[in-house]
């Protein structure tokens, strides 16, 4: 799939809440903010569309299983086992798995409670 079509809309993927820590009961001035780690599988040909950012929502990821690649600026990135990758203000990005396998990555970012996206 190519970055100059339209980003398709989410298919094929699944999540699951690991964990989550409230955040202002732990670092003042964080009140209303959550630590929230999820695990998704990725279904070969799956896509975690559409193109979206990570303004108020920074996030880290890394991939337990299979490649997923992380389109964004027109650049498509595979990643693969081990590998991951950073989300913050400037990320706008879309995601898909490419591969023949099921490909499995875990997400941390930090969510404000009441605009859970």
């Amino acid at each position: 799939m190519d970055d100059e079509q339209e980003v398709p809309e989410t298919r094929g993927v699944t999540s699951e809440l690991l964990a989550t820590l409230d955040l202002g009961a732990e670092i003042e001035g964080m009140e209303g903010r959550q630590l929230r780690m999820r695990m998704f599988a990725f279904e070969p040909g799956a896509v975690f569309g559409p193109l979206h950012d990570h303004v108020g929502r920074p996030g880290l990821v890394y991939i337990l299983e299979g490649t997923i690649t992380d389109h964004r600026d027109g650049v498509a990135t595979e990643y693969g086992p081990g590998l991951g990758w950073p989300e913050d203000r400037h990320t706008t990005h879309w995601l898909e798995n490419r591969g023949t396998e099921t490909a499995v990555e875990i997400s941390v970012d930090i969510v404000d409670q009441a605009q859970r996206r």
